[in-house]
């Protein structure tokens, strides 16, 4: 007999034993896995295992879970009047909607408590010249709607303070009506009008008792007044719709992972966070993280990397569906929404494809994972795994978000 027609007989043999004990012992579900997955498999478990890794059963089912109810915002606008002053509170929003969020509720919170008139803000990004007015990314009607009876607006910046250089007091993120009386009111009293500029001593939205009497302020501060303009929305919904429609093998399914290289680059994703756990994770430790907790390599992955970049290599060869913008925003909108000075853009688009995943992974720890886990709640959208590390004992529970296994996300205050 030719030999290599025993070698092929052997290799034949081979696989169809490994296949029959794979079966007796559950590894996989026979309906969702090919031949050709359980040789690209073994192919992907032999490099995680060289990676001194803990490698789980290849074929346990994908952590897929549907989304629940939506909830309803707790809150509500009756007994709220807005009082009138003369003096004005003028502000920006800078660094993405995980931040304009806090910014929008700091501004909406001092105004209402000073009975200041708001400056509508305009929108800053970190480039020179990106600075945007509101309505470019932001629905300016909804927003005029959702703050009415609450603090008044003026859509433009007055006259009488082109001329004055205005003091710029700093407040914390989710300033308490104590620290407006004792370090913001006396000024305000003083100036007539402030610039305010939110610094954050914290990154993370847990529940807090400090605010019990602006709840509703703040709730309908940060979950209502800034929804996107229907040109951006347009861009997200076709994004969206492309990741569904490349993800046919998993119903539609897919995973959005916040994975920027700049932020990992820097000294704080360098190192450990102070519990011992790390902050922040690379591409490769993502995918060798999701592809232990069960996805397949089918699976599509979004990254908020803006454009590809040679660290996403190792991701893409155990998930080869991986994507950045740039590769399913639609051509006629890349010019407008990917050019040097379109970083707001870029994150609004993020923040809000973040928000509407299956699964959302933040590879990275901070604000834009705290207040995207904020937005999913209230779509019941609570399949949020944390990176980790995998061992034979682990399971899916281990990795969901704290903020959702514990209920301990200030969105639960907001939404029922």
């Amino acid at each position: 007999m030719d030999p290599k027609q025993v070698l092929g007989a052997f290799l034949t043999l081979t696989m169809f034993t490994m296949l029959g004990n794979m079966i007796k012992k559950d590894h996989f579900d026979t309906n969702q896995v090919s031949l050709q997955d359980i040789s690209a498999v073994q192919f992907d478990a032999s490099k995680l295992m060289e990676q001194s890794l803990v490698a789980l059963p290849r074929f346990s089912k994908a952590p897929w879970k549907d989304i629940g109810p939506e909830l309803k915002p707790c809150w509500t606008k009756q007994g709220l009047q807005a009082k009138h002053s003369k003096g004005f509170i003028v502000f920006s929003l800078t660094n993405g909607p995980e931040y304009h969020i806090s910014q929008m509720a700091n501004a909406v919170v001092v105004a209402r408590h000073l009975g200041a008139v708001l400056v509508l803000p305009d929108i800053r990004g970190n480039n020179i010249g990106d600075t945007r007015y509101f309505q470019e990314i932001y629905d300016l009607e909804k927003f005029m709607k959702s703050v009415d009876g609450v603090v008044e607006v003026t859509k433009s910046y007055p006259d009488e303070l082109v001329a004055e250089t205005l003091d710029v007091v700093r407040v914390p993120n989710r300033v308490t009506e104590d620290h407006i009386g004792e370090h913001i009111e006396p000024i305000f009293r003083k100036k007539g009008s402030l610039r305010l500029a939110t610094y954050f001593p914290t990154m993370n939205m847990k529940k807090t008792k400090e605010n019990k009497g602006l709840d509703s302020v703040v709730c309908l501060a940060m979950y209502e007044t800034l929804k996107l303009q229907p040109e951006v929305h347009e861009v997200v919904d076709s994004m969206v719709e492309k990741l569904r429609t490349l993800s046919r093998k998993s119903d539609g399914q897919f995973i959005a992972v916040d994975l920027r290289i700049e932020m990992l680059e820097k000294k704080g994703c360098q190192g450990s966070g102070g519990s011992g756990k790390k902050r922040c994770y690379n591409a490769q430790e993502i995918g060798i993280f999701l592809r232990n907790i069960g996805f397949d390599r089918e699976t599509t992955i979004y990254l908020t990397q803006s454009r590809w970049h040679k660290s996403l290599d190792a991701l893409k060869k155990i998930f080869p569906k991986t994507y950045t913008k740039e590769g399913i925003m639609p051509v006629d909108k890349k010019e407008k929404f990917l050019n040097l000075g379109s970083s707001e853009l870029e994150k609004a688009l993020d923040f809000s494809i973040c928000s509407q995943s299956d699964v959302f992974v933040p590879a990275i720890s901070g604000l834009f994972y705290a207040n995207v886990v904020g937005k999913r709640i209230e779509s019941g959208r609570t399949q949020i795994l944390v990176p980790g590390k995998v061992t034979s004992s682990s399971s899916v529970a281990d990795f969901i978000s704290p903020y959702i296994s514990k209920k301990n996300h200030m969105a639960y205050s907001c939404f029922c």
